[in-house]
């Protein structure tokens, strides 16, 4: 996603929200390959049912932590990997969903910098 520039004018609120939409469209998108990730490891790895695998990787990824044990070496490195990555994911997501917010209140901020400057200079 590539916002406007500074010297550009403030981008239309009709068209911020489209924006805003995509970043939730892009967010999501990220948490449900980051789903689909730990059900399959915790699947084939950690022999767990369905919904079990479903549960445990919503746990880890929403950062409330572990449900089952891990019954093998493989499996708990695999749980051990998917905390850190849901970590990260956890990070970029929020950068994903605050990055319009954020640009529009600073791009807002030297808009009206930039008039008082031109009325001071004027």
């Amino acid at each position: 996603m590539v916002f406007e520039h500074r010297t550009q004018r403030l981008l239309p609120f009709r068209l911020w929200l489209r924006r805003v939409a995509r970043s939730v469209l892009v967010a999501l998108a990220i948490l449900g390959v980051s789903l689909a990730i730990g059900i399959a490891g915790y699947r084939g790895l950690a022999h767990l049912g369905w919904i079990d695998a479903v549960l445990e990787a919503a746990m880890i990824l929403s950062g409330m932590g572990p449900v089952a044990a891990m019954p093998g070496p493989a499996a708990k490195l695999f749980a051990s990997a998917y905390a850190l990555f849901s970590g990260v994911v956890f990070l970029a997501t929020a950068g994903v969903l605050v990055a319009p917010w954020a640009h529009r209140l600073l791009h807002a901020i030297h808009a009206a910098d930039d008039e008082t400057g031109a009325a001071e200079a004027g």
